[in-house]
């Protein structure tokens, strides 16, 4: 119907490219243009000035032999001043687009090793956007941004650099778990050899207080009673802790002590050696 009247309509964001008689004429602008086609004038199609996005995905190879997938989003959208130029100069834009995301990233991936690759996403983006836009320029079209937004090498590498990763974690928590152990063994030494300082203080202490309650109890003894000798206080005590020890074993089942020898000739002998390291304590002191 709108043919018929002559009159064509142009939606908001797109222009229209009119011809006469096959030639370019002129851009219309949004809004309802006259289009008499009895003159010549015909519509020769529409041009959308939206932004745009391609996403292109190239294959290429590190510097360090390893196959990558790049996969770049390219936003670009064509100029309304050269909207002629957007509109005649390029049969396929999008192809041309990834011709040249191809060929700048084919040129720029092969000098980074894998991991650079990652680490300088942004710098690849850049090339690729500076690139761009000094071609399509010449087309029409401005390159709004570059985004590099995915690297993916092939699965085998990526499982490998997973499997690297994981022995670097479990290297360092081994290193982690033996310096821990290290300490606290180090500070069970210390501890043990702290209590063994203290157990042989409290050992001598206590033989320190046998030797002057038995020294202290022959003197009592020997003033009390007279006649008797020191000799005499000693063996009587002795033997006394003898029965006591003897009837303590007794009271205990479980009890694995055992007096080699033991009779009672052997009691003297016993009471002979207790009795001089007790008296050569003594005298030490």
């Amino acid at each position: 119907m709108g043919n018929l009247f002559c009159c064509i309509q142009v939606d908001q964001s797109t222009v229209a490219i009119k011809e006469k008689f096959g030639k370019f004429d002129e851009v219309l602008d949004p809004g309802c243009h006259c289009l008499p086609w009895f003159l010549g004038s015909q519509l020769a199609g529409l041009l959308s000035l939206r932004l745009q996005q391609l996403d292109v995905r190239c294959e290429t190879k590190t510097k360090d032999n390893v196959f990558v997938t790049v996969v770049a989003s390219i936003q670009y959208r064509a100029l309304a001043d050269k909207a002629s130029d957007a509109f005649y100069k390029l049969s396929n834009t999008r192809a041309q687009i990834q011709a040249y995301v191809f060929d700048v990233i084919r040129a720029s991936v092969p000098k980074l090793n894998l991991d650079d690759a990652f680490e300088q996403k942004n710098e690849i983006a850049k090339a690729v956007e500076d690139e761009l836009e000094k071609a399509m320029s010449a087309y029409g079209y401005e390159i709004v941004q570059t985004l590099i937004v995915d690297i993916e090498p092939d699965e085998h590498v990526k499982r490998a650099m997973n499997e690297i990763n994981a022995a670097a974690r479990l290297r360092v928590a081994a290193n982690e778990k033996a310096e821990a152990e290290k300490i606290l063994q180090i500070k069970r030494a210390e501890g043990e050899a702290e209590s063994k300082y203290l157990s042989g203080l409290g050992i001598a202490r206590q033989r320190q207080a046998i030797v002057d309650g038995l020294r202290d109890s022959v003197l009592g003894f020997s003033e009390n009673v007279p006649g008797t000798t020191a000799k005499d206080v000693m063996d009587m005590v002795l033997v006394t802790q003898y029965f006591d020890t003897m009837k303590e074993i007794g009271a205990s089942s479980k009890s694995s002590a055992v007096f080699i020898p033991h009779g009672p000739g052997a009691i003297r002998d016993v009471a002979t050696q207790i009795r001089d390291g007790l008296l050569q304590a003594s005298a030490n002191q």
